[in-house]
């Protein structure tokens, strides 16, 4: 069992790197030196610019509110989001300089060492932002009119996950449609954008399946959020063979439910009185575009028509 288990390994990494190298030598993404850290060029921009458009035409009829906030988020907001207790090991704060001449003659003696100088830096009280749909729970107010709200929600995310998987990245963009209401509105949007986000993937030429998941919670006690978390069916992805059927399938969106989570945090209550519920569906950008260059090519005006007019390239 070891042995297949480390053969299946080697080769997923082999196709890994393969995607990768293409993806650089092909000009689509240039190597910034750090893992899951890349420029991204023309030809990128082209497709990702058109998978976006794609997928707000899919969920036009939601007549969701447009929110777009910056990178990063006040350390006190991401305190309320409970990320950190269970995310640890993906979040990352900012920080800066804030000492005076002598502190900065020692941190510079510690460079010309070669040494470490980060920890002369204070943090600044701001967090690189995990989840785009994070401010927007501190916006809505105390109550939620009856119907509930829809937003639509795009911006840059920061997971400090180190991988030189090309389907794996530190700085990604997620485009989300959340809305906030009761239990059964909740649900209702997860459960009826389901079939509506699949229909739009597989109009990209990919193949879907959507599958319950779970968040990579970290530690003891996560492993046993992750396994309520399938059990209760509140996260779905959408998956698709990037490394050819004998891997894992690789998500590139995500349908989820989260109860009352954010409701309690942020104080929010539903019209009936109850605590609100929230519901999201995301679609993973770059994962999209990268799996279209995987299943199709790096050249986009040598894709299938049927490709090229769902993207409307």
């Amino acid at each position: 069992m070891t042995i297949h288990l480390d053969t299946e390994r080697t080769t997923l990494d082999a196709a890994r790197a393969a995607l990768r190298g293409r993806l650089l030598a092909d000009g689509v993404l240039i190597d910034l030196g750090s893992p899951g850290l890349y420029g991204r060029t023309g030809v990128f921009e082209r497709v990702y610019g058109a998978v976006d458009a794609a997928a707000v035409r899919s969920q036009s009829d939601l007549d969701a509110e447009v929110l777009r906030f910056p990178p990063v988020e006040p350390l006190t907001a991401f305190e309320r989001t409970d990320y950190i207790a269970s995310f640890p090991d993906l979040a990352a704060s900012i920080s800066g300089f804030t000492g005076d001449d002598r502190t900065h003659r020692a941190l510079l003696a510690a460079r010309e060492r070669g040494e470490r100088w980060e920890g002369f830096l204070e943090p600044a009280d701001l967090m690189l932002t995990p989840a785009v749909c994070h401010p927007v729970y501190g916006l809505v107010g105390d109550v939620v009119h009856a119907g509930g709200r829809f937003f639509d929600i795009v911006g840059d995310s920061f997971r400090r996950e180190l991988s030189l998987d090309p389907m794996r990245l530190q700085a990604f963009h997620m485009h989300e449609f959340v809305h906030i209401g009761t239990p059964e509105s909740a649900k209702a949007h997860r459960d009826g954008r389901i079939p509506v986000m699949r229909a739009l993937l597989e109009s990209f030429g990919l193949e879907i399946d959507v599958v319950p998941a779970n968040d990579p919670f970290f530690g003891r006690v996560g492993q046993m959020l992750a396994r309520n978390q399938v059990e209760q069916a509140l996260k779905f992805e959408f998956v698709t063979p990037v490394y050819g059927p004998d891997h894992e399938a690789t998500a590139i969106s995500s349908a989820n439910l989260h109860e009352d989570h954010f409701g309690t945090a942020f104080g929010i209550r539903s019209a009936d009185g109850g605590v609100a519920h929230s519901a999201c569906i995301a679609f993973g950008l770059e994962r999209i575009t990268i799996a279209l260059f995987a299943a199709h090519g790096t050249d986009p005006d040598a894709w299938p028509t049927a490709v090229r007019s769902a993207l409307a390239l």
